[in-house]
């Protein structure tokens, strides 16, 4: 189900994304619904490319790569991760790789996500 973004910058992102690749569009709505489910005061902005996501402050973001959409967790070095699902190493930032919708449950993204608004 398409969400409209407040943001008209964001909403020109997806409606583009729709046209060009609906695939990841199908991908970045799905992560959408799962942020808004959770939290459904999030704001979402363009910032460097994709679509980020602030409560109090910002917390993660949406990017769409020519393989897979990264889902980046701004202090996920604090994130429980019992299965070693997220990717990075740098001091705070990690993230998740996603090529398909079922792989947003696979990858636990509402855990996650759930987290982070916690902080």
């Amino acid at each position: 189900m398409e969400r409209l973004s407040k943001d008209k910058q964001v909403q020109k992102f997806l409606e583009e994304m729709m046209k060009t690749d609906n695939k990841k569009f199908i991908i970045l709505e799905s992560i959408r619904n799962v942020v808004y489910t959770n939290n459904e005061k999030t704001k979402e902005r363009i910032m460097y490319g994709g679509i980020m996501f602030s409560a109090e402050k910002d917390w993660g973001g949406i990017y769409v790569y020519k393989n897979h959409i990264s889902f980046e967790f701004s202090e996920g070095f604090k994130l429980n991760d019992p299965e070693n699902l997220l990717q990075g190493t740098g001091n705070k930032r990690r993230h998740l790789k996603l090529k398909s919708v079922s792989e947003i449950s696979d990858k636990k993204v509402d855990f996650f996500v759930k987290q982070t608004l916690l902080f």
